[in-house]
């Protein structure tokens, strides 16, 4: 047993043994307020250094290129964590911009290089393990926005990174008028197999003239945020896709999250071709500079919790929630963004909506 479980076995008992370790942080007592006071010494003791003195102290790959940060132009950086994993061979370098608070990737990828991070044998990855529990993600996300997903018959919809297809199916069942767009040509091929009225396409937006005409009323990026290395000039791009009265929602690992403050550079959420961290706090500067008029964000208590399924007693499920809506919003950011003021009056109901513009 290593030191830190068995000083949590002498703090918390046995009583949250079997709580899954995601969980934990949410449910133990007072460990909401000791990770938060953890973080903001961390934030304290990190140096902060130009960007020449990064640059010189710092190796940088071949497809990758230094940057500054990318929503409010500070060049300044607060490096914080190494994530790596010796067993798949990858491992970079992720700052903190000490303006805004922007969590990114230094050295990033080049834009140009991304698709090296998609080549051949992604969509394994996409429709092994990773995707068993996928389509129950998308419909608890969908639930949590309402009215928005219910129906979409004479609606179209464009998903973003559409991967293997495992959302465009849904949004199929549900009548929209979808397509898709994704960089890898495999995953492209697996979603086309697998789609009947929808259909995905290889490349960007652009690329397909049917997609590049725009008048979408909702755009999904499902976990596709954090890989985009220019994420003004997309979201640009997505604002202008979007007709009057339409919506983007995003799906994506929140840089606020409790267990990054516990976990570090073993959060789950740094992974290989996770490039930026977005959270509740920064989020919504990369809306404003890209024309969106608000956006609203749904909390996220966890798939079991939000299905029904988990095993944790209702106490502890209670003070999971309270936990959730009190701090950080979940270890998964869910945000939906209007285009225009007609969008917030359609969807916006029954929401907490923050004005941007």
């Amino acid at each position: 047993m290593s030191v830190k479980r068995a000083i949590s076995r002498v703090v918390y008992g046995s009583r949250y043994a079997r709580v899954p370790w995601g969980q934990r942080i949410y449910v133990r007592p007072g460990e909401r307020l000791v990770r938060e006071f953890q973080w903001r010494l961390r934030l304290r003791r990190a140096p902060v250094v130009s960007l020449q003195e990064y640059r010189e102290r710092t190796p940088l790959g071949e497809i990758e290129e230094f940057v500054s940060c990318h929503l409010c132009g500070e060049t300044r950086q607060q490096p914080l964590f190494e994530p790596a994993d010796a067993k798949r061979g990858w491992s970079y370098r992720v700052v903190r911009c000490p303006a805004c608070g922007f969590l990114y990737r230094n050295p990033n990828i080049r834009p140009e290089r991304l698709g090296d991070l998609y080549a051949a044998g992604y969509s394994g990855f996409l429709t092994g393990r990773y995707a068993a529990n996928r389509q129950r993600r998308y419909r608890l996300t969908m639930d949590a926005f309402g009215p928005v997903f219910e129906s979409g018959q004479g609606r179209r919809l464009l998903d973003f990174g559409c991967g293997a297809g495992l959302f465009l199916e849904l949004a199929e069942q549900r009548g929209f008028d979808a397509v898709g767009v994704d960089l890898s040509a495999d995953s492209v091929a697996a979603a086309n197999a697998r789609l009947t009225r929808a259909r995905a396409h290889f490349g960007a937006p652009e690329d397909v003239p049917e997609i590049a005409a725009g008048g979408f009323d909702v755009i999904t990026l499902w976990s596709v945020l954090a890989h985009l290395p220019r994420p003004l000039e997309d979201f640009k791009r997505f604002r202008d896709l979007l007709a009057p009265g339409g919506v983007l929602l995003i799906l994506t690992v929140n840089a606020a999250s409790l267990q990054l403050k516990a976990y570090g550079s073993g959060w789950n959420g740094f992974t290989k071709n996770h490039l930026m961290f977005y959270s509740a706090e920064t989020m919504p500067a990369l809306l404003r500079r890209t024309g969106f008029a608000a956006v609203a964000f749904a909390p996220f208590y966890g798939d079991t919790v939000e299905a029904g399924t988990t095993k944790l007693p209702a106490p502890l499920q209670e003070r999971l929630r309270r936990n959730v809506e009190n701090s950080d919003g979940g270890n998964m950011l869910r945000a939906l963004a209007f285009a225009d003021t007609e969008a917030v009056e359609r969807w916006g109901g029954g929401l907490a909506v923050r004005p941007l513009l």
